[in-house]
């Protein structure tokens, strides 16, 4: 049977091998800006709606935003994806759910194991709180992996990825144990043991 993990990577290193090095996309999916993190860098699919939108017009917008994020993520080991926020009461909730699920859907129908992460648990994995807010997290997310990032949805997606490499036992950078510990409230696919 085929795992994700080729050889683990102390047992690599032991044997004089390199490391696999993992390929992970983060998404944190939104019908306004979804963020897209992969080893290329961060993205985000800007899109608008209006509320008097047609059934037609709301799966075209769906469609477009699932089909960008398909073709940036390619074919990853492993995505990780936000879960949705059960405080989120406004706004087109039915539209985001479907998004949500049409997305997650197609990375599954792809293969490609799918990991959920909490908002609380990507804000404590930047920040080590779970409370805090998105512009906390961009701020974090820069000043932690040096990037230049234009929007909170592009931090919170390399965040998400950050987490997703960190699980696999290649974390970008260092963080504090009490950062660290946001990853077990995570749903992980079953992939073999975790770092």
């Amino acid at each position: 049977m085929t795992t994700l993990f080729d050889a683990a990577p102390a047992a690599a290193q032991a044997a004089g091998l390199r490391p696999r090095l993992y390929r992970v996309a983060g998404l944190d999916i939104s019908l306004t800006g979804t963020g897209i993190a992969t080893l290329g860098g961060t993205t985000r699919v800007p899109t608008t709606g209006r509320r008097r939108d047609t059934i037609i017009q709301r799966r075209t917008r769906m469609r477009h935003i699932t089909e960008t994020v398909l073709t940036e993520v390619g074919h990853v080991d492993l995505a990780c994806v936000e879960g949705p926020s059960h405080h989120s009461v406004g706004g087109s909730v039915w539209d985001r759910g479907g998004l949500w699920w049409l997305i997650v859907d197609a990375l599954c129908a792809r293969d490609i194991p799918v990991a959920v992460i909490p908002p609380t648990s990507r804000a404590k994995y930047a920040t080590g709180s779970g409370a805090a807010r998105k512009a906390a997290v961009l701020d974090a997310a820069q000043r932690r992996y040096g990037a230049i990032l234009p929007s909170d949805d592009e931090a919170d997606a390399l965040i998400l990825r950050a987490m997703g490499l960190h699980h696999l036992g290649q974390p970008l950078a260092e963080v504090p144990d009490g950062h660290r510990a946001a990853l077990a409230g995570c749903q992980w696919p079953d992939l073999g043991p975790a770092a």
